[in-house]
């Protein structure tokens, strides 16, 4: 590992191309059909406090169809229009604006950049927008998720019912987009996998910085701060809020704190993602704060582990997308039994749900422009079939809380082991094979840099 003094050498930033948006609209035209209309808002900006804004993150669906990440526009997409059928409003270019906020596409960028056959200014939808309306059946539009937009769309609709006695024609059917939308996300193109591979890389730099610096008597937040770090050095973003929990804040799933100190002889469990050009990556590792695992601890975590391996050989298409979970939790409860934290058969105490005591959550998510992204998981309440092109997580885990009946050693320990896993042709792909996770891996990684206290640089351990 680099230390953070010595430069790495810089690598241009990935992005999609914007041929690969436009396939994406043509797939979705084709489904809509030529009576249909798509509109889609750009995520509103948030308020963190008073007049300080939280930094914008564009919507998911509406980055998946126009790679467009400015606030203030709409995407509107009407199959067959013959003067073009992507058009997006969004802001004017205005100079002292984008003195004060930074610059903007405009009409001519949002042509040019990224695509659109046409652009008007944001501030002109409300007199273009129903003319485009008019004539469709349907409107594929996602409501509930912007209520303002929700009472502004209705407001266009209303307006051409109120004309229908001059000839005008409303739609008359409201279609839920992510019905079609998200099953597109589900399956990952070749150059999707190539952004999420890259946010696999900036993670697990992050991961191995943490694990190399980490020491009895550092702080969760000092261990954040180094992930934080790699990942903006790489123009990347948290996926999402990072967990680190040392000693018993590692049983709680979703600890954010991040603020007690590390002891000497306990685990801190590190859940932590990076997202890159939106795609995100999501791993979770445990590891000894000392850097040597007490038996009890080397038990549990060979445990899951296993389950593990256990889960992402059953990855593979044709299997349900719940066969990793059923993998998981058999070996758990097995290696439970074994330990004396579960007594009676396996196979009954799986029925009773016995396990869920220490092992409370699913063995995975699917993954990519969200960290919990979008997709179903049942289809006509049956689980669905793995297929090549989907991404999930692998993560099963155990969360051992003291009580009367567990034995001590066991008390306050939290695992999870999580990867993130390409279900292929013929198996899977683990986009994270180059995070260690094997105990002796661990034991050599752990505390083999040295945070040097007050400074901002780190230096190998003699």
């Amino acid at each position: 590992m680099r230390p953070p003094h010595r430069p790495a050498r810089r690598r241009s930033t990935m992005t999609l191309p914007t041929s690969e948006f436009a396939r994406r609209r043509r797939q979705l035209m084709r489904q809509i059909g030529e009576r249909g209309i798509v509109i889609m808002p750009a995520a509103p900006v948030r308020l963190r406090n008073r007049d300080a804004d939280y930094r914008y993150r564009q919507d998911s669906d509406f980055l998946y169809l126009t790679g467009f990440s400015e606030p203030e526009a709409v995407a509107v997409l009407i199959p067959g229009r013959p003067q073009g059928e992507f058009i997006l409003f969004c802001r004017e270019r205005d100079l002292a604006q984008e003195t004060w906020h930074g610059r903007r596409a405009g009409q001519a960028g949002a042509v040019e950049r990224y695509g659109a056959d046409d652009s008007f200014p944001i501030t002109d939808i409300d007199d273009i927008l129903p003319g485009l309306l008019e004539d469709r059946d349907r409107v594929f539009y996602s409501m509930g998720r912007d209520a303002a937009f929700d009472r502004q769309l209705m407001e266009w609709i209303n307006r051409l019912r109120a004309q229908s006695r001059s000839g005008r024609q409303s739609p008359h059917e409201f279609v839920s987009l992510e019905y079609l939308l998200h099953e597109m996300r589900l399956f990952k193109s070749a150059a999707e996998l190539k952004l999420m591979r890259r946010a696999a890389e900036i993670a697990i730099e992050g991961h191995r910085r943490m694990m190399a610096v980490c020491s009895p008597g550092l702080y969760e937040y000092e261990i954040e701060a180094e992930f934080i770090y790699t990942a903006r050095r790489h123009r990347a973003e948290l996926a999402y809020q990072s967990i680190v929990g040392g000693g018993e804040n590692g049983c709680i799933l979703h600890y954010v704190d991040n603020d007690a100190p590390l002891r000497d002889g306990e685990l801190l469990l590190i859940d932590a993602g990076a997202e890159y050009a939106g795609y995100a990556s999501d791993i979770t590792r445990t590891f000894p704060v000392n850097g040597r695992f007490t038996p009890a601890q080397r038990e549990l975590y060979e445990l899951v582990l296993d389950a593990q391996h256990a889960a992402i050989k059953k990855t593979r298409p044709g299997n349900h997308w719940n066969d990793p979970h059923t993998a998981a939790v058999r070996v758990l409860t097995r290696g439970l039994v074994e330990l004396g934290l579960l007594k009676g058969q396996p196979a009954k105490l799986i029925r009773e749900g016995a396990y869920q005591r220490f092992y409370m959550h699913r063995t995975g998510h699917w993954l990519g422009l969200d960290v919990h992204d979008v997709g179903e998981y049942k289809i006509d309440g049956e689980w669905r079939l793995l297929e090549p092109g989907m991404v999930l997580t692998v993560e099963p885990g155990l969360y051992i809380n003291p009580a009367r009946d567990v034995p001590k050693r066991f008390h306050n320990i939290g695992i999870r082991i999580e990867d993130d896993v390409r279900v292929t042709a013929k198996g899977c792909e683990v986009l994270t094979v180059d995070m260690p996770k094997a105990v002796d891996e661990i034991e050599a990684l752990v505390g083999s840099l040295v945070a040097d206290p007050g400074a901002t640089s780190v230096r190998r351990r003699a």
